[in-house]
């Protein structure tokens, strides 16, 4: 079974030791980072964060899908959608180059 990924608690302590600043300060500052993520996408449609990768908003068209439990077809409307794009140095660290 996989490992459980760690929680916003572990994450504050790992940053609070690593920079010898306080869990306050670093829960702040964890805090600030998403919420700077979160306008930065909302207000320009892209956020990097350098070596992990990019938060992008994209819009995607109506279509046509399937109802799975009738097989219907139904319209399904437009909408604005957030995605992560991996950075390729990020996926290469991780997976390994093919």
């Amino acid at each position: 079974m996989a490992k459980k990924p760690m929680t916003k608690s572990q994450i504050v302590g790992y940053f609070a030791k690593k920079f010898e600043v306080s869990k306050k300060a670093a829960a702040a500052m964890i805090d600030e980072l998403a919420a700077l993520a979160v306008a930065e996408t909302k207000k320009s449609g892209a956020f990097v964060l350098p070596g992990v990768g990019k938060l992008v908003k994209v819009n995607r068209k109506a279509r046509m899908g399937r109802n799975p439990a009738t097989g219907e077809a139904i319209k399904i409307p437009a909408k604005t959608v957030v995605k992560m794009r991996v950075a390729k140095a990020c996926k290469e660290a991780i997976v390994g180059k093919r």
